[in-house]
């Protein structure tokens, strides 16, 4: 007889998380990025799922590919042509936020043209359709073009989606927000190990643990999604992807990217088994999340996040000025309560990173200045994360205004946190605010406080505060662009432009870019010296190098003058007969000490000398000839510069493994 065959359908799926435009109309894409998408990770995960569990059925053969468009250029052709070659292609943009959707308003257009089902859902549609059920224009707009809006969380309904978009059936508008599934079973956020290579760490993974918040702030978009009720992952859940990631992806850092992990109601649970974890399965995981005010009064809840291998929280201060709290409807957060739960996570050793928002109603420049310093002096945390206020569709700011008629910048790009979007009364001046919202990165972030922090941080914490404050500085304020939305190494392409902004000529695009990077080049450079004077000045030091310098402080304070270079041996042997176990140096390392100068100059702990050098011969070859540098001099500022850098390198990657 003869055998009948069944032709699978096959069917291309590409999740697509979009990014946004800059200034300039240019698509924002790194070569190395910080934050992966959680969002993208869940969506990998559900549809994992729907493949191993053939909910499609067994005639649909499903390929899939996630793209980040913050670290990769979308094959924008490529896909169009796919549709041509006898495949079914799908796409989805997903975890569209607001500053986002112009671009993926852009990418839709494009994909439909090509006859490709596109979907869009995230923060931005979901938010402004839960809060006004007027369908705005550019949505609408969208939906007139074919593309399907997906409103809400979609676990329980993503096979549903795929088999509408494969069948040809796709609803213009699909409203999943008052229907939050149930994630205690569904599957934990994959990791992506292709894509991560992309990342600054490519060992870092997010899960969402719980989705909602009790609480309700007048400008968060999460509540009107997500809801108020808290809806939580299972730990043992939890427990085995991180086993899982560990042994097969060598994944050792996680983001819990819940909005509030402190109000989850398996947070002990969670806490348990990653203790377990680490304790009894010698799995060094650790992580950071984020918590509200009041976790530390939680009763063992700091305790428990540092033993389960927290190392850094986040925390929605937003303000110091009780008046803007009261008025943003953050009741929940006291300003008196500050101090002591800084108190409580520095007590465990854990890093505080503090969310700030600039714009509030009871602002203005002399009180965001005042409070900056308390932040800095007085509260004392580690990292700040500063925002302009933006009025987010879905946050009841934004319904408020749109009913009283307010004007708002019709440009949703700028909803980024570092434009402003609205007007504010104590800031008449346009720009005022966004000026002072640079200042106070550069306030924050400048070498004297970061300096303070480092000196003060715990040895364990170290380089995780310092490769941070890297990320903040380069993205902050080399880049001018929010740090949460930055990577590393901007990269842009002539032909990926937002639609309407005339795109540049190959003459004109070349000269512009070449200008960029020689400034940003020079800035990296003024950025690298900058962290190597950082480093030197508050490097943690070795067993042997404090009790050299408890040694010269002992012997200086009893003599009361310099001492002479014998006594600086003295010191030294009296250190070794201190450390008995100090090992022997090999004769390799014996003939680098002969030749390294920073070894044999203990005392370098600052680039001053090297830059002074420098500036000499800069100066002298400006005001005479080339030659008339001393080439000794340039050789020995060279060879100490070499060694310096090279030290420092040694010691940020050492530490950062550790």
């Amino acid at each position: 007889m003869p055998t009948s065959y069944t032709l699978k359908r096959n069917v291309r799926l590409y999740l697509i998380k979009p990014s946004n435009y800059d200034d300039a109309g240019y698509v924002v894409t790194y070569f190395r990025g910080v934050l992966p998408s959680n969002t993208l990770n869940c969506l990998a995960a559900l549809t994992r799922e729907v493949i191993e569990k053939k909910l499609l059925g067994d005639g649909v053969d499903l390929h899939v590919q996630l793209f980040d468009e913050t670290v990769q250029k979308i094959p924008v052709k490529k896909i169009c042509h796919s549709a041509r070659k006898g495949f079914q292609s799908i796409v989805c943009l997903v975890g569209v936020q607001t500053n986002q959707f112009p671009r993926a308003a852009d990418l839709a257009r494009r994909f439909r043209a090509a006859g490709i089902s596109v979907l869009i859902g995230g923060f931005h549609v979901s938010g402004y359709l839960s809060m006004i059920s007027e369908v705005p224009r550019d949505i609408q707009s969208l939906m007139d073009d074919g593309v399907t809006i997906v409103k809400g969380e979609v676990e329980g309904t993503w096979a549903q989606l795929l088999q509408d978009a494969i069948a040809g059936q796709l609803k213009p508008l699909y409203d999943f927000v008052h229907c939050s599934p149930d994630l205690f079973q569904r599957p934990i956020p994959l990791v992506d190990r292709k894509l991560m290579k992309r990342f600054a760490a490519s060992n870092h993974g997010t899960i969402d643990c719980g989705r909602g918040c009790p609480f309700n702030c007048s400008f968060c978009t999460i509540i009107n999604v997500q809801g108020h009720k808290m809806r939580v992952r299972s730990a043992e859940a939890i427990a085995q992807a991180i086993r899982d990631n560990w042994r097969q992806q060598r994944v050792s850092y996680y983001f819990f990217t819940d909005d509030n992990f402190s109000r989850n109601p398996q947070w002990k649970a969670i806490f348990d088994a990653l203790i377990d974890l680490r304790e009894n399965e010698q799995i060094d995981v650790s992580f950071m999340m984020q918590v509200d005010v009041l976790c530390y009064r939680i009763s063992n809840f700091v305790e428990k996040a540092r033993r389960a291998g927290c190392t850094q929280v986040f925390i929605g201060m937003e303000s110091l000025n009780p008046a803007n709290l009261k008025a943003a409807g953050k009741t929940q957060n006291k300003t008196r309560d500050y101090a002591n739960l800084i108190q409580a996570w520095h007590k465990a050793e854990v890093v505080t990173h503090v969310g700030y928002i600039l714009g509030f109603a009871y602002d203005t420049e002399a009180s965001v200045r005042r409070d900056l310093q308390t932040l800095m002096n007085e509260v004392q945390v580690e990292q700040a994360s500063f925002f302009i206020l933006t009025p987010l569709p879905g946050s009841r700011d934004h319904l408020e205004m749109v009913r009283r008629g307010d004007v708002l910048d019709p440009d949703y790009n700028k909803y980024d946190s570092m434009h402003e979007a609205m007007s504010f009364p104590n800031f008449a001046e346009a720009g005022s605010l966004q000026r002072l919202y640079d200042e106070a990165y550069d306030s924050f972030y400048h070498f004297d406080n970061m300096k303070r922090i480092l000196l003060r941080a715990f040895p364990r914490n170290y380089w995780n505060i310092f490769k941070n404050f890297i990320w903040y500085k380069h993205a902050a304020v080399l880049e001018r662009r929010h740090p949460m939305m930055a990577g590393f190494l901007r990269r842009k392409s002539r032909g990926a432009m937002r639609s309407g902004v005339p795109v540049p000529s190959g003459r004109e695009f070349f000269k512009m870019r070449l200008d960029e990077l020689t400034v940003y080049a020079k800035g990296l450079l003024a950025l690298l010296w900058e962290m190597q004077e950082l480093w030197l000045q508050t490097r943690p030091r070795s067993a042997t190098e404090q009790a050299v310098f408890q040694e010269m402080h002992r012997m200086y304070a009893a003599v009361g003058r310099r001492l002479t270079t014998s006594e600086l041996q003295l010191a030294y042997q009296h250190a070794r007969a201190r450390i008995p176990a100090l090992r022997v140096p090999s004769k390799l390392l014996l003939r680098w000490q002969r030749w390294n100068l920073f070894y044999a100059n203990r005392r370098v702990f600052t680039r001053r000398d090297i830059d002074r050098s420098w500036h000499a011969i800069v100066d002298g070859v400006r005001r005479y000839r080339f030659w008339a540098a001393s080439p000794v001099r340039l050789a020995t500022t060279l060879w100490l510069d070499f060694q310096v850098t090279a030290m420092f390198f040694l010691a940020f990657f050492g530490g950062y493994r550790r």
